[in-house]
């Protein structure tokens, strides 16, 4: 499995490649699907570029990348605390998606930030599958391994945070993750890190991720026109390593 991730933390200073509005991410998700990507995951974003956890602009995304991709592929969204800080007003805004007509399939949730375990669990309450985030450097895969909801997440995305050291942070990672309660992993590195990491994850057979958040370069080191030249180039590198 290959997620495109569409637009991350990343904003109009990264460039026109990065989509901000839910059109361009509806056509940018489009786009990656065609490409050959089987999961999406996205940031909806305010008008100012912001990532937001507020269900209108959450409902507004979703509506239109559901009107552009086949319904056979997952749309996932993040939880991440940037969006919303306070561990409490995150949960209430998580919990506040039950009155939406469409909900995600899957979102991500950072084991290392408090109230983490509350939001998973709002997550599956609401039927929503759950990512686990476990980032390199952080005691997220400790908690982890200690989550009443860890057998319950859908996936462990094993986040590589240091391109300096991303293939060796990515061994690390994984050896702390051991087992994972028995739930599939996704490798994946950022920036530097990103096409090492996804190799990595082609060696190992593990699904990965790539796209604007985590990698605005191609393999050469050329500037990527769009999610979906990520993709393929994804594509291309993840069945080389794996051969």
């Amino acid at each position: 499995m290959v997620q495109v991730c569409l637009n991350g933390g990343r904003g109009a200073t990264d460039g026109a490649v990065v989509p901000l509005t839910p059109e361009a991410m509806a056509g940018s998700a489009a786009d990656a699907v065609a490409a050959g990507a089987t999961d999406i995951h996205v940031h909806p974003k305010t008008p100012c570029g912001r990532d937001t956890l507020s269900p209108r602009v959450l409902a507004m995304t979703l509506e239109a990348i559901r009107a552009r991709v086949p319904e056979s592929v997952p749309v996932g969204v993040t939880t991440g605390a940037w969006a919303e800080p306070d561990p409490a007003a995150r949960l209430d805004r998580v919990r506040s998606w039950a009155s939406l007509p469409v909900l995600p399939d899957h979102a991500s949730v950072n084991w290392h930030e408090d109230g983490a375990e509350e939001v998973a669990t709002a997550l599956l309450d609401l039927g929503v599958g759950v990512e686990a985030g476990i980032w390199s450097g952080t005691d997220g895969a400790e908690r982890f391994a200690a989550s009443p909801s860890g057998p319950r997440v859908l996936r462990v995305l094993a986040e590589v945070t240091d391109p300096d050291t991303a293939v060796d942070s990515a061994e690390a990672l994984l050896s702390e993750l051991g087992a994972a309660h028995g739930r599939p992993v996704l490798l994946h590195g950022e920036d530097g890190g990103a096409w090492p990491v996804l190799r990595l994850a082609g060696r190992l057979g593990l699904a990965t991720r790539v796209g604007v958040e985590d990698v605005l370069v191609l393999p050469d080191g050329r500037p990527a026109r769009s999610n979906a030249e990520l993709v393929a180039a994804g594509l291309s590198e993840y069945a080389r390593a794996a051969l």
